[in-house]
């Protein structure tokens, strides 16, 4: 294990004792992460692309939060369609000592299998070859940064060895995340009544890299036809905003202590 990584670890750990409920915690600050954006578009439909989608539902996520819940700072990775490393997402989170990291993508598939659809919540967690396929997806992206190899230790995101090392950064807050992408799903099902794919844990790296409960949730299929006009929809992002509100809501009355 490279000295950098044993040091990351620890200090991730020392974050995490700090962290713990006290008396008076209270949730103060949000990251909201548009997925994608300028020269990594993410998935494509028939007619959108990921990195709209995410950052349209990013925004009305943000404009709901602080209008009604305006004691939350809210901080975004990215508020318009620029191109922003992976490392850096997670890195805006840990220095604004962020309470929650909410990561918005669209899920895709193949010519074939166009016709799933569904809501999903992905949380940081060891891999199993099974589970690979969509961590992978995401983190194709960071191929496309400079020196991507030296920026993440050496880090290969075709190489299902990797996630290992990187699963070891999230176990203390994994219990928070599964039960704040609980929320996110329950909330999409009993509002919008939408198909739920159910939380999975996957070594998705800008997950892995956040020191606090972090989530990563795929509002909708930008491969089948029905969701890709409901996610691009002013209704159905309005919905979805909504939705992820009320889970942080629901998260915040839970975990806080008075």
């Amino acid at each position: 294990m490279k000295f950098k990584l044993l040091i990351t670890i620890i200090l991730f750990s020392l974050v995490a004792v700090q962290k713990a409920p006290a008396q008076g915690y209270k949730i103060k600050t949000i990251v909201i992460d548009p997925g994608h954006g300028g020269r990594k578009p993410g998935a494509s439909g028939s007619f959108s692309k990921e990195k709209d989608i995410a950052l349209k539902v990013a925004l009305k996520l943000g404009a709901l939060l602080n209008d009604e819940m305006p004691e939350i700072k809210v901080i975004f990775t990215r508020k318009t369609d620029v191109d922003v490393d992976l490392y850096k997402r997670a890195e805006i989170a840990n220095e604004a000592n962020a309470d929650l990291f909410i990561s918005i993508h669209c899920n895709s598939m193949p010519p074939g299998n166009k016709h799933i659809k569904g809501v999903e919540t992905l949380v940081a967690g060891s891999h199993r070859l099974k589970e690979q396929d969509a961590a992978i997806r995401e983190n194709a992206d960071i191929k496309l940064e400079k020196n991507y190899k030296s920026k993440y230790d050496g880090y290969d995101p075709s190489n299902p060895s990797s996630f290992i090392l990187f699963s070891l950064l999230k176990n203390t807050f994994r219990d928070k995340s599964i039960k704040f992408a609980k929320l996110i799903q329950n909330s999409y099902i009993k509002r919008d009544e939408r198909m739920s794919r159910g939380v999975k844990e996957q070594g998705v790296l800008v997950l892995q890299r956040c020191g606090m409960p972090a989530v990563l949730t795929e509002v909708g299929f930008i491969s089948n036809t029905e969701e890709e006009k409901y996610i691009n929809s002013q209704n159905g992002q309005n919905e979805i905003a909504s939705s992820i509100l009320e889970a942080i809501k629901t998260y915040k009355k839970n975990i806080e202590v008075k």
